[in-house]
């Protein structure tokens, strides 16, 4: 077991903090314990923060490749350490209310950081959306009784429903955003710019290599 102190960046520009990072474990096991001691929030599943759903999870294969290597662990528990602060500014400046959050890293130490929103918390637009359907179905029902070729009125009827549902789907003005990186501050960063910049929300994915 191997104790190196270093300094570490933190979420706020040019400030670094001292900490203890620790390798030299023989299993994975043991090393992922020592993480979740010092952040809960590692590998546990769905945790909560800022009172939204957060998954943060790390491949056991990169847990492996850090346990040993103090260059890696040191880039792995930077991140780790800023990802409360990032959730945090996430919450704050992303547009409408955020529903999800996801931190995810993979085999070779890349980070994809994934978020999830929607500008309808209290449901106000798909109770919209809802009566605008039932009359516009019963608009349908009436145009139905009129006498046309049973081909023509399924051929509009499914032309409609295409239309319906893009049109909903951009009304509900949900949102999931996701990028893949190396460092989750910045990373956070770009996804709120993103959200902020969504016109017509709509499920959308970008990936930027930071």
């Amino acid at each position: 077991m191997t104790t190196s102190t270093v300094e570490l960046k933190t979420s706020r520009p040019g400030v670094t903090k001292t900490e203890q990072i620790k390798t030299g474990y023989s299993n994975v096991n043991d090393y992922s314990k020592y993480l979740q001691g010092k952040y809960h929030y590692v590998n546990t599943g769905t945790t909560s923060m800022q009172g939204v759903p957060t998954t943060v999870s790390v491949s056991s294969a990169f847990l492996q490749k850090c346990m040993n290597d103090p260059e890696k662990a040191k880039y792995l528990e930077e991140n780790l350490a800023a990802i409360p602060d990032c959730a945090k500014s996430a919450v704050n400046g992303c547009l409408g209310t955020l529903t999800n959050l996801s931190y995810k890293v993979d085999e070779n130490g890349n980070i994809s950081v994934a978020i999830s929103g929607t500008n309808d918390p209290d449901g106000k637009i798909a109770k919209e959306n809802a009566e605008r359907k039932v009359k516009e179905n019963r608009e349908k029902e009436e145009k139905v009784k009129e006498k046309r070729a049973a081909k023509k009125a399924e051929e509009e009827k499914a032309a409609k429903q295409r239309a319906e549902k893009s049109a909903e789907r951009k009304e509900t003005g949900d949102y999931t955003l996701s990028i893949t990186g190396n460092d989750v501050k910045s990373m956070t960063q770009s996804l709120v710019a993103e959200s902020v910049s969504i016109s017509a929300p709509d499920r959308s994915s970008f990936d930027i290599k930071a």
